[in-house]
């Protein structure tokens, strides 16, 4: 099944440029038939795998197309994680690939857990790491059966057997919401039930395609041309501007939490917990009147949240505003999380008294974000 309509496509690849299709998730299964039913859409294409075993600290590449096996090889990684496959691997052999002229185009199988935009932004910010290389389409694949679990549950990647690190304390619901977030098409391996195809499109950038079954992906579409960076990254932008689009279905909720306030740094600690937990997405940005000139990004997912300073505001107009999607029908717990973001805005008498900048050098939120570099 095909839900929802198609999105325009972005720019062709060149000639000097072949097609690659970038493929994410969080389960080998559903990655697998993802990239089968790709492979078999385009026959002039070759596949290529990665896999990331943590413990031996051992990245392992499998490259294939119609006539077989072609390479199958083990890179020893001094960091094992996906940074570093990435940097050390992946990039390398997406452009030896797609320079050697064999192949009409690429489907690539990320490391489980690995996100399309590591790679993405990496081609984005130098093109000449890969001058060979275009990135047609970002496919999130995920099981359809359960989905809900897997974006808005509670499991760690290493409780999974899934951590790309033994450092690596990310949640799943956390690595796959982000994947559905900015993929082009997201491939589920059988129909969801209502409320979880409903979240899925809640998550998803409007208009892309969400299909319940592999075999209907359109691999000559895909490697026509239709991923683009600039939407994607607006989508999955910390600081989103302008009302939101419309939720293409009733099953999920969303909440627009936005004000022009910066938000009382120890209020804000307190309100933790009901912000980001239960079974929920949430993102945005904040400001804080100890950091005021800092853009602080909010990223949870199935009740863990974290929080870090990515840049300055600049010339822009700070805004604090989250996100919140859920399926649950708790219409308290709803009503509790916007009081909670209530609570945490500056009062007017807080604003009147000491303004939106704060002389502080220490407002406890240290670990997160480092210390305050400037008092104003």
């Amino acid at each position: 099944m095909l839900i929802s309509t198609n999105e325009p496509i972005g720019p062709r690849p060149s000639r000097r440029r072949k097609p690659v299709l970038l493929v994410s998730g969080v389960q080998e299964k559903a990655m697998l038939s993802a990239s089968m039913s790709l492979q078999l859409g385009l026959p002039d294409a070759v596949t290529v795998r990665h896999t990331i075993d943590s413990e031996r600290q051992v990245l392992t590449r499998v490259v294939s197309d119609v006539t077989g096996l072609i390479e199958r090889e083990e890179v020893d990684l001094e960091h094992a994680c996906v940074t570093c496959a990435i940097r050390a691997d992946v990039l390398p052999t997406l452009e030896r690939l797609a320079a050697h002229g064999s192949w009409g185009s690429i489907v690539a199988c990320l490391p489980i857990a690995a996100e399309a935009t590591q790679v993405c932004r990496v081609l984005a910010w130098n093109p000449r790491t890969a001058p060979h290389v275009a990135v047609t389409a970002v496919v999130a694949a995920l099981n359809g059966a359960g989905v809900a679990e897997d974006l808005l549950g509670d499991d760690l990647l290493d409780e999974r057997g899934l951590a790309t690190s033994e450092d690596d304390r990310r949640g799943v619901a956390e690595v796959a919401s982000a994947m559905v977030e900015y993929a082009d098409v997201v491939c589920l391996t059988e129909e969801p039930d209502h409320e979880e195809r409903d979240l899925v499109l809640a998550l998803a950038r409007p208009q892309i395609a969400v299909v319940t079954d592999p075999t209907l992906l359109d691999a000559a579409h895909l490697a026509s041309g239709l991923h683009r960076d600039a939407a994607a990254e607006a989508w999955v932008a910390e600081v989103r501007r302008g009302p939101l689009p419309p939720l293409r279905s009733g099953g999920a909720w969303r909440l627009d939490l936005c004000s022009d306030r910066p938000v009382h740094p120890l209020r804000f600690q307190d309100e933790l917990k009901i912000l980001g937990g239960g079974p929920r997405r949430s993102r945005g940005c904040f400001w804080l009147p100890t950091r005021p000139d800092a853009v602080c990004a909010w990223d949870g997912a199935g009740g863990q949240a974290s929080v870090g300073s990515t840049r300055s505001w600049g010339r822009e107009e700070p805004l604090t505003r989250i996100t919140v999607i859920g399926i649950d029908d708790d219409l308290q717990e709803r009503a509790e999380i916007r009081a909670a973001f209530e609570r945490c805005l500056l009062t007017d008498e807080e604003l009147a008294q000491r303004g939106s900048r704060w002389e502080e050098s220490w407002d406890g939120l240290e670990p997160w974000l480092g210390p305050i570099e400037t008092v104003a």
